[in-house]
């Protein structure tokens, strides 16, 4: 899966609405109902620590850290993990666990 795709899946989850792509930027709007809070905005959890961790909340994703990977999983479903192995960075390692745990529960949605 491209992050493109896992981008559009997370955000689905999250209950964002994709406003689209300018470039190599990823733009959504908060909520479902596009009269409401139309005003977009950049957002990227691969990239953003914030955003990861907003995501991570918003959806109840827990954390394991182990001294070389991580896991992601929404609380109380084993059906979903996500597995990153840090490779030099922890930061980006986590935060693509987290969006690769959120777009599996945007394809289950």
């Amino acid at each position: 899966m491209t992050d493109r795709e896992l981008l559009e899946k997370a955000a689905k989850a999250a209950g964002l609405r994709i406003h689209g792509w300018i470039g190599p930027k990823f733009y959504v709007v908060n909520g479902p109902n596009p009269a409401d809070n139309y005003d977009p905005f950049q957002w990227n959890p691969l990239e953003d620590d914030g955003d990861a961790f907003r995501l991570m909340v918003e959806l109840n994703i827990g954390l394991e850290t182990y001294s070389t990977h991580v896991f992601a999983s929404p609380a109380g479903n084993i059906d979903i993990e996500a597995m990153e192995w840090y490779e030099g960075d922890r930061l980006a390692a986590t935060r693509r666990a987290i969006v690769r745990a959120a777009a599996a529960m945007g394809d289950a949605a």
